[in-house]
């Protein structure tokens, strides 16, 4: 059977190529701290030696829009086109042409239908900044045959945030059934508090840092019961109008499991707090050797962070270099 080695969930700021690259005297002040922490989260990948990555995104209405915007969907491609001009132009970001995995894309489609989840398909998919942004930080060589999932956490009506937990439960299940001896790591982002062109969009840090901080403990603890308990559609709405980019977070701890992430980070950047977590669902001494080799690099935390909303609003200069989504 395969072996899942690893699932990570982090936000997907999209400047972070052409902020870590600036070489200029406007060079953003937290870059090289942002380059440090990303490079060590990338370790927490590496270390679990994947051969194959199911990816966790959304289209930001790039292909789906108001006439057609699925619940959720997978790619079932060879390859995969990836970056969007808008992408290159305002963010600077790359164009790949990336690897599918046809097998694990049928075995996973298949699977969901039958435990209940109406998937849509697509063999014409093209790849946004949502698992662009994870390829630039945690495996820049993209080197890896991806399996993409896109959720809608744009267009209402929203899934429920259980229904995200029930599916990334459900794919845990596919992958562990999985008749394949490779080793498949999960890699899905989203938001913590976060505003798109509202009134809270460019504030020193994102606009609900108390919400930030709670979320991060949730998700770095397993503590499901207290997510459900407390997040809603409209509570996510009243801590910033793109914060419902939370539910693929929440997706990615269902594939996880009610557990202790292994290592978690985190970064107060203009108008956004970025997270980066890892959780080894069969962790060995090796797996664990990594974690404490990238939390001492980048200063980070092995098992969950306690964050406090004021330590969140300590955070970095105002900057209106971009907008994250």
């Amino acid at each position: 059977m395969a072996d899942l080695t690893a699932v990570l969930a982090s936000t997907h700021h999209p400047f972070y190529l052409k902020a870590t690259t600036d070489t200029s005297e406007n060079r953003l002040p937290q870059a090289d701290e942002w380059q440090r922490k990303v490079e060590a989260y990338r370790e927490t990948l590496a270390a679990a030696e994947p051969d194959v990555l199911v990816m966790v995104g959304a289209d930001h209405f790039h292909q789906f829009f108001l006439d057609n915007y699925p619940t959720f969907l997978i790619g079932k491609q060879e390859k995969y086109d990836a970056t969007f001009y808008n992408e290159e132009r305002e963010f600077g970001l790359p164009t790949y042409l990336l690897d599918g995995d046809l097998e694990l894309s049928n075995y996973l489609h298949q699977g969901l239908l039958d435990a209940g989840f109406d998937f849509s398909f697509s063999h014409e998919l093209k790849i946004d900044h949502s698992i662009v942004c994870p390829i630039i930080t945690v495996r820049p060589q993209a080197d890896l045959p991806i399996v993409p999932i896109y959720t809608n956490i744009f267009a209402p009506p929203m899934p429920s945030p259980k229904r995200f937990w029930d599916l990334g439960r459900a794919i845990r299940t596919i992958i562990d059934a999985w008749p394949s001896d490779k080793k498949v790591a999960a890699i899905g982002t989203g938001h913590l508090s976060l505003e798109l062109g509202g009134p809270r969009m460019f504030g020193n840090h994102g606009p609900d840092p108390e919400f930030d901080a709670q979320a991060i403990e949730w998700l770095s603890t397993g503590n499901i019961d207290a997510i459900l308990s407390s997040v809603t559609h409209d509570s996510m709405a009243a801590v910033g109008n793109a914060t419902h980019g939370f539910m693929d977070l929440i997706l990615m701890m269902g594939i996880a499991g009610p557990q202790q992430a292994d290592y978690v980070d985190q970064l107060d950047l203009f108008h956004t707090r970025e997270m980066y977590m890892t959780w080894y669902p069969n962790k060995t001494g090796k797996l664990a050797a990594a974690a404490e080799r990238a939390a001492r690099s980048s200063h980070a935390s092995l098992g969950p962070v306690y964050a406090t909303a004021e330590a969140g609003a300590e955070t970095s200069k105002e900057s209106k270099e971009g907008v994250p989504a």
